[in-house]
Protein backbone atom coordinates (compact mmCIF):
# COMPACT_ATOMS: atom_id res chain seq x y z
CA UNK A 1 0.00 0.00 0.00
CA UNK A 2 2.82 2.50 0.54
CA UNK A 3 2.49 5.57 2.82
CA UNK A 4 -0.56 6.83 2.82
CA UNK A 5 -1.07 10.28 1.56
CA UNK A 6 -3.12 12.74 3.87
CA UNK A 7 -5.96 14.86 3.12
CA UNK A 8 -4.86 18.57 3.98
CA UNK A 9 -8.33 19.98 4.84
CA UNK A 10 -9.47 16.99 7.28
CA UNK A 11 -6.32 16.34 8.51
CA UNK A 12 -6.98 12.71 8.24
CA UNK A 13 -5.46 9.47 6.30
CA UNK A 14 -6.53 8.83 2.95
CA UNK A 15 -5.48 5.88 0.47
CA UNK A 16 -7.16 7.83 -2.69
CA UNK A 17 -8.28 10.89 -4.66
CA UNK A 18 -11.37 12.55 -4.29
CA UNK A 19 -12.87 13.89 -7.04
CA UNK A 20 -16.08 16.74 -7.20
CA UNK A 21 -18.85 16.47 -9.97
CA UNK A 22 -21.28 19.24 -9.31
CA UNK A 23 -22.31 19.23 -5.94
CA UNK A 24 -21.90 15.73 -5.58
CA UNK A 25 -18.45 14.65 -3.92
CA UNK A 26 -16.83 11.23 -4.81
CA UNK A 27 -13.76 9.68 -4.05
CA UNK A 28 -12.18 6.90 -5.71
CA UNK A 29 -10.43 4.62 -3.92
CA UNK A 30 -7.65 2.14 -5.41
CA UNK A 31 -6.81 -1.37 -3.33
CA UNK A 32 -3.27 -2.85 -5.36
CA UNK A 33 -1.69 -6.45 -4.56
CA UNK A 34 1.34 -7.48 -6.69
CA UNK A 35 0.74 -9.22 -9.52
CA UNK A 36 -3.40 -8.91 -9.20
CA UNK A 37 -5.68 -6.56 -10.74
CA UNK A 38 -5.93 -3.60 -8.35
CA UNK A 39 -9.93 -3.07 -6.78
CA UNK A 40 -11.11 0.00 -7.49
CA UNK A 41 -14.14 1.59 -5.51
CA UNK A 42 -16.11 4.81 -6.17
CA UNK A 43 -18.01 5.94 -3.70
CA UNK A 44 -20.19 9.13 -3.33
CA UNK A 45 -19.78 10.97 -0.05
CA UNK A 46 -22.05 12.97 1.68
CA UNK A 47 -21.62 14.18 5.30
CA UNK A 48 -25.12 15.95 5.76
CA UNK A 49 -27.01 12.41 7.45
CA UNK A 50 -23.66 12.24 9.78
CA UNK A 51 -20.07 11.35 10.28
CA UNK A 52 -20.39 8.15 8.42
CA UNK A 53 -21.34 9.28 5.07
CA UNK A 54 -17.66 9.78 4.81
CA UNK A 55 -14.59 7.59 4.43
CA UNK A 56 -12.79 7.01 7.49
CA UNK A 57 -8.83 6.03 8.02
CA UNK A 58 -9.91 2.70 9.53
CA UNK A 59 -12.49 1.43 6.87
CA UNK A 60 -9.49 2.43 4.37
CA UNK A 61 -6.90 0.28 6.13
CA UNK A 62 -9.85 -2.77 6.82
CA UNK A 63 -10.63 -2.84 2.91
CA UNK A 64 -6.29 -2.71 2.01
CA UNK A 65 -6.45 -5.73 3.93
CA UNK A 66 -8.90 -7.72 2.62
CA UNK A 67 -7.35 -7.28 -0.67
CA UNK A 68 -4.16 -8.19 0.55
CA UNK A 69 -5.20 -11.92 1.86
CA UNK A 70 -5.61 -14.84 -0.17
CA UNK A 71 -8.51 -14.65 -2.41
CA UNK A 72 -10.06 -17.88 -1.02
CA UNK A 73 -10.65 -15.83 2.62
CA UNK A 74 -14.03 -14.01 1.36
CA UNK A 75 -14.80 -16.53 -1.82
CA UNK A 76 -18.48 -17.49 -1.48
CA UNK A 77 -18.80 -16.69 2.62
CA UNK A 78 -21.89 -14.67 4.10
CA UNK A 79 -19.80 -11.44 4.99
CA UNK A 80 -21.60 -8.44 7.61
CA UNK A 81 -20.66 -5.11 7.77
CA UNK A 82 -21.78 -3.32 10.98
CA UNK A 83 -21.85 0.95 10.80
CA UNK A 84 -20.83 0.71 7.00
CA UNK A 85 -21.32 4.39 6.52
CA UNK A 86 -20.30 4.66 2.97
CA UNK A 87 -20.33 0.72 2.43
CA UNK A 88 -16.65 1.09 1.18
CA UNK A 89 -15.79 -2.25 3.32
CA UNK A 90 -18.79 -4.16 2.20
CA UNK A 91 -17.81 -3.14 -1.00
CA UNK A 92 -14.62 -4.14 -1.12
CA UNK A 93 -16.02 -7.52 0.47
CA UNK A 94 -18.40 -7.78 -2.36
CA UNK A 95 -15.64 -7.43 -5.15
CA UNK A 96 -13.90 -10.34 -3.67
CA UNK A 97 -16.42 -12.78 -3.94
CA UNK A 98 -18.11 -12.52 -1.07
CA UNK A 99 -22.13 -12.27 -0.21
CA UNK A 100 -22.26 -9.14 1.50
CA UNK A 101 -24.80 -7.18 4.08
CA UNK A 102 -23.82 -3.70 4.64
CA UNK A 103 -25.75 -2.41 7.46
CA UNK A 104 -26.35 1.09 9.31
CA UNK A 105 -28.85 3.81 10.79
CA UNK A 106 -31.78 4.38 8.29
CA UNK A 107 -30.27 7.96 7.25
CA UNK A 108 -27.46 5.94 5.63
CA UNK A 109 -29.25 3.12 3.71
CA UNK A 110 -29.60 5.91 0.85
CA UNK A 111 -25.81 6.20 0.16
CA UNK A 112 -24.92 2.99 0.66
CA UNK A 113 -27.56 1.87 -2.00
CA UNK A 114 -26.16 4.90 -4.20
CA UNK A 115 -22.72 3.45 -4.23
CA UNK A 116 -23.88 -0.27 -4.64
CA UNK A 117 -25.51 0.53 -7.89
CA UNK A 118 -22.32 2.84 -8.64
CA UNK A 119 -20.05 -0.23 -8.28
CA UNK A 120 -22.34 -2.06 -10.00
CA UNK A 121 -22.93 -5.11 -7.01
CA UNK A 122 -26.42 -4.99 -6.54
CA UNK A 123 -26.80 -8.79 -7.21
CA UNK A 124 -23.73 -9.63 -4.24
CA UNK A 125 -24.23 -6.81 -1.99
CA UNK A 126 -27.37 -5.92 0.40
CA UNK A 127 -28.35 -2.77 2.26
CA UNK A 128 -30.10 -3.37 5.47
CA UNK A 129 -30.56 -1.18 8.28
CA UNK A 130 -29.43 -2.78 11.31
CA UNK A 131 -29.59 -0.44 14.94
CA UNK A 132 -27.50 -1.43 17.26
CA UNK A 133 -28.53 -3.15 20.48
CA UNK A 134 -32.18 -3.91 18.83
CA UNK A 135 -32.32 -7.39 17.70
CA UNK A 136 -30.65 -9.18 14.80
CA UNK A 137 -32.81 -8.29 11.58
CA UNK A 138 -34.22 -12.18 10.49
CA UNK A 139 -33.77 -11.23 6.78
CA UNK A 140 -29.95 -10.66 7.66
CA UNK A 141 -28.47 -14.22 7.38
CA UNK A 142 -25.64 -15.41 9.62
CA UNK A 143 -22.19 -14.38 8.64
CA UNK A 144 -19.25 -16.12 8.23
CA UNK A 145 -17.19 -12.95 8.69
CA UNK A 146 -17.79 -10.05 10.57
CA UNK A 147 -16.20 -6.47 9.71
CA UNK A 148 -16.12 -3.30 11.67
CA UNK A 149 -14.47 -0.30 10.52
CA UNK A 150 -14.41 3.40 12.74
CA UNK A 151 -17.50 2.51 14.59
CA UNK A 152 -15.91 3.70 18.57
CA UNK A 153 -16.71 7.49 18.48
CA UNK A 154 -20.39 7.98 19.69
CA UNK A 155 -20.08 7.19 23.26
CA UNK A 156 -23.79 6.17 23.81
CA UNK A 157 -23.73 3.68 21.31
CA UNK A 158 -20.93 1.92 23.08
CA UNK A 159 -22.95 -0.74 24.99
CA UNK A 160 -25.21 -0.84 21.95
CA UNK A 161 -22.51 -2.08 19.91
CA UNK A 162 -21.20 -4.76 22.36
CA UNK A 163 -24.50 -6.00 22.49
CA UNK A 164 -25.07 -6.31 18.73
CA UNK A 165 -21.49 -7.99 18.59
CA UNK A 166 -22.54 -10.36 21.68
CA UNK A 167 -25.36 -11.53 19.64
CA UNK A 168 -24.15 -12.27 16.21
CA UNK A 169 -20.78 -13.83 17.93
CA UNK A 170 -23.51 -16.44 18.81
CA UNK A 171 -22.99 -18.10 15.56
CA UNK A 172 -18.88 -17.88 15.64
CA UNK A 173 -17.81 -15.75 12.53
CA UNK A 174 -14.60 -14.60 12.14
CA UNK A 175 -14.58 -10.47 13.44
CA UNK A 176 -12.31 -7.98 12.02
CA UNK A 177 -12.65 -4.72 14.03
CA UNK A 178 -10.17 -1.72 12.90
CA UNK A 179 -10.53 1.78 14.90
CA UNK A 180 -8.92 4.72 15.13
CA UNK A 181 -7.90 6.00 19.00
CA UNK A 182 -8.97 9.36 19.00
CA UNK A 183 -10.40 9.91 22.68
CA UNK A 184 -9.62 9.02 25.78
CA UNK A 185 -13.58 7.87 26.49
CA UNK A 186 -13.00 5.39 23.74
CA UNK A 187 -11.03 3.07 26.59
CA UNK A 188 -15.21 2.89 28.35
CA UNK A 189 -15.78 0.95 24.96
CA UNK A 190 -12.68 -1.33 25.61
CA UNK A 191 -13.44 -1.03 28.92
CA UNK A 192 -17.32 -2.47 28.53
CA UNK A 193 -15.81 -4.40 25.52
CA UNK A 194 -13.32 -7.19 27.40
CA UNK A 195 -16.40 -8.38 29.70
CA UNK A 196 -17.28 -10.23 26.61
CA UNK A 197 -14.84 -10.51 24.21
CA UNK A 198 -10.66 -10.85 23.82
CA UNK A 199 -8.91 -9.58 20.76
CA UNK A 200 -5.27 -10.26 19.28
CA UNK A 201 -3.90 -7.51 17.10
CA UNK A 202 -3.60 -8.66 13.38
CA UNK A 203 -0.19 -9.39 12.69
CA UNK A 204 -0.37 -10.32 9.06
CA UNK A 205 -0.86 -7.18 7.35
CA UNK A 206 2.41 -5.94 5.74
CA UNK A 207 1.48 -2.25 6.60
CA UNK A 208 0.65 -2.77 10.28
CA UNK A 209 3.65 -0.92 11.87
CA UNK A 210 2.54 1.98 9.20
CA UNK A 211 -0.79 2.53 10.17
CA UNK A 212 -0.10 2.04 14.22
CA UNK A 213 1.81 5.19 13.73
CA UNK A 214 -1.72 6.89 13.13
CA UNK A 215 -3.29 5.50 16.13
CA UNK A 216 -5.26 2.52 13.80
CA UNK A 217 -5.44 -0.94 14.88
CA UNK A 218 -6.58 -3.66 13.23
CA UNK A 219 -7.94 -6.56 15.84
CA UNK A 220 -9.63 -10.21 15.49
CA UNK A 221 -12.30 -10.59 18.48
CA UNK A 222 -12.57 -13.66 19.96
CA UNK A 223 -16.07 -14.07 22.45
CA UNK A 224 -14.97 -15.18 26.61
CA UNK A 225 -16.70 -18.49 27.28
Amino acid sequence: MGDIPRDPQAGELVLGQSEYSGHEKTMRLTFTKSSENPVIVTLSVDASPGCGGIVWPAGQILSNYLVQRDPSFLQDKTVLELGSGTGLVGIVAAMLGAKVWVTDQAPLLDIMRQNVLRNNLTSSCTVAELNWGEPIPADIPVPDVVLAADCVYFEPAFPLLVQTLCDIYDKKPEVLFCYKKRRKADKRFFAMLKKKFTWEQVMDDPDKEMYNRDSITLVRLHRLK
